[in-house]
């Protein structure tokens, strides 16, 4: 199992209809076939600067390379990512034993 994680910062304000439309949108890779246990999260810690999160699970690396090179993935990473995120940490994980 491989959990995938990013942590980000967009460029809109707080609250406003851009930033939920972001969201809205990247809510909508949870319908991509290999993707489990998606979750849109909101980071309460303060420290660190990053606002949002997304996590979710793939079965196998062949379960996630089809994530990763899925159209609506890729679409999404060129339409809105790289336009409207500033700053993102991403971490894959493992199992360990």
């Amino acid at each position: 199992m491989i959990r995938h994680t990013v942590a980000f910062k967009l460029k809109h304000e707080i609250g406003s209809e851009a930033e939920q439309d972001f969201l809205t949108a990247a809510k909508a890779l949870a319908a991509i076939e290999t993707v489990e246990k998606f979750e849109c999260l909101k980071q309460v810690s303060s420290k660190n600067d990053f606002a949002y999160g997304l996590s979710m699970e793939f079965a196998d690396q062949s379960a996630y390379d089809f994530y990763n090179n899925h159209p609506d993935h890729v679409a999404f990473v060129e339409q809105r990512w790289l336009k409207e995120v500033v700053d993102f940490m991403e971490i894959d994980y493992v199992v360990i034993g």
